[in-house]
């Protein structure tokens, strides 16, 4: 785990998983390209969710990969949060950016209402530099059990996702993944 040397705040958890998950992405060949059925599930979160930003995250050892990307204006280049962070967001992000690599390794959902409202979460980097303020995101279980990534929203307001949010992320996370089962099996 690395902590913050001023607070001793955890900051981003040790991933053991990491090598396995980026065999297995491999093996499906996933995380290294934007997929335009992962930029529609991404869009179509965001309208379920009512999200500004939406993401189909998976992750490596070094960085965070969006192969799916929705934001407000529709683009899938990430400038309207480039705009938020003042430039620097785009498909990839770093590891210890953002809440999803939690989400890996906990292999739970998350929900934060107000990241604020968490000294743990609080002093990430996506708070200062993107403004971000809420966040929910739910992991990417396949059939290997290995956890692939995440799916996730992202505002830059307060959002009351409560537990019908999560029940929400936790649904469409688990339908994400039979796409993906599906799309292996040569299904489609």
């Amino acid at each position: 785990m690395t902590y913050d040397p001023t607070g001793h705040l955890l900051l981003t958890p040790v991933d053991q998983e990491a090598p396995a998950r980026v065999r297995r992405l491999r093996e499906l060949g996933l995380g290294e390209r934007p997929e335009p059925a992962f930029d529609e599930f991404a869009h179509r979160l965001a309208e379920v969710t009512g999200a500004p930003f939406s993401m189909v995250n998976f992750i490596d050892e070094h960085r965070q990969f969006f192969a799916g990307l929705h934001t407000p204006t529709g683009t899938h280049s990430g400038s309207d949060l480039n705009a938020a962070a003042g430039g620097n967001v785009g498909r990839y992000m770093d590891r210890d950016h953002g809440y999803c690599p939690h989400v890996v390794v906990r292999r739970k959902a998350l929900v934060l209402e107000d990241v604020c409202d968490y000294p743990r979460f609080a002093g990430n980097p996506v708070v200062d530099e993107i403004g971000i303020r809420s966040y929910m995101g739910a992991p990417l279980i396949d059939r290997t059990g290995i956890a692939l990534g995440t799916i996730c929203v992202v505002d830059t307001d307060v959002r009351p996702w409560g537990r019908a949010g999560l029940e929400t992320i936790k649904s469409l996370a688990a339908e994400l993944v039979e796409q993906i089962h599906r799309r292996e099996d040569g299904l489609i």
